[in-house]
């Protein structure tokens, strides 16, 4: 090879590998997948072009055309959300989940709890919540493994058990709230605090003591907040959100008659349930994972 040539060869070598690393800031950069198919376009339109109908139609023809349908549909879902699309969106997940993978089910029952509520559907956001949950005292989630890792913000972290259990009850007092249920919703976030406390669930569930006329209940559990006693107390929202609950408090009228308050309509099987779940939390003396020993009878009782 001539002198020339090989200069030449070594230049379109040394352009080539400089475009790929070009290439391969780009997608680090805009979180794109590598690739040409369907699914990396509506990436692309999403992240990239910020053409959130553009991208729907895209992952249209990913999961039509079979390509990685399980990220495809969930992604699909958040961006028709965003759009305010989400009665849409749940329709698209109930009939493609069966295309998906079976690891892929979790998130997409994620997913569609936020779209649940998002629409106001209640009852359908409670339907699930208890549903995952009886696979959790199943022993069923995270493919039998005490931790999974989950992503926010471009972060990875890893999830336990306990703290699914406790963001799933979480969002299970949140739906009851939602139907005024104070007294059932109290219950379920005692027991999600009893597991893994925080300040927002401490919020939540001060309120529900504060709707039942339970001022000194809920005064110790705000003030908790307010003064740093919980993980998630330093967030400005939540020490805020309790500081405003404390003077709602404090402009209350005396506490109703014990009849309005005993009105309120409580699951009762759901309650018994999670008194078992919780007389669970014991070293294990089987294969099961520890915090579902002896809790059989609890799938019998959410069922109802």
């Amino acid at each position: 090879m001539e002198m020339g040539e090989a200069i030449a060869s070594s230049k379109k070598i040394s352009v080539s590998a400089s475009s790929r690393k070009k290439e391969d800031l780009f997608h680090v950069i805009h979180k794109v997948p590598a690739g040409d198919g369907p699914y990396v376009k509506a990436k692309h339109a999403q992240l990239v072009q910020k053409d959130p109908e553009a991208a729907i139609v895209l992952f249209w023809k990913a999961i039509n055309a079979g390509d990685r349908v399980d990220s495809a549909l969930k992604d699909m879902a958040v961006v028709m959300k965003q759009l305010d699309r989400s009665e849409e969106a749940i329709e698209a997940i109930k009939s493609f989940r069966g295309r998906c993978s079976k690891q892929s089910q979790e998130s997409l029952d994620n997913v569609l709890i936020d779209l649940y509520k998002k629409c106001g559907k209640v009852e359908e956001q409670i339907e699930l919540l208890k549903r995952k949950l009886r696979l959790i005292y199943q022993g069923e989630v995270f493919n039998g493994k005490p931790t999974k890792t989950a992503r926010s913000h471009g972060k990875k972290f890893q999830v336990s058990v306990k703290q699914e259990t406790s963001r799933l009850l979480g969002n299970l007092g949140w739906a009851y709230m939602q139907k005024s249920n104070f007294m059932g919703a109290e219950v379920i976030y005692q027991k999600a605090q009893m597991i893994d406390p925080d300040a927002n669930k401490a919020c939540n569930l001060g309120l529900c003591l504060l709707r039942q006329a339970r001022y000194t209940e809920a005064r110790s559990v705000l003030d908790d907040v307010v003064n740093g006693r919980l993980p998630g107390s330093d967030d400005p929202k939540a020490r805020r959100r309790a500081q405003e609950l404390l003077y709602e408090l404090e402009l209350k009228q005396p506490p109703p008659e014990l009849s309005d308050i005993m009105g309120l309509n409580l699951d009762i099987d759901l309650v018994n349930g999670l008194e078992q779940m919780m007389n669970a939390w014991a070293p294990s003396r089987s294969k099961r994972l520890p915090i579902f020993e002896e809790i059989s009878s609890f799938r019998n009782q959410l069922a109802c």
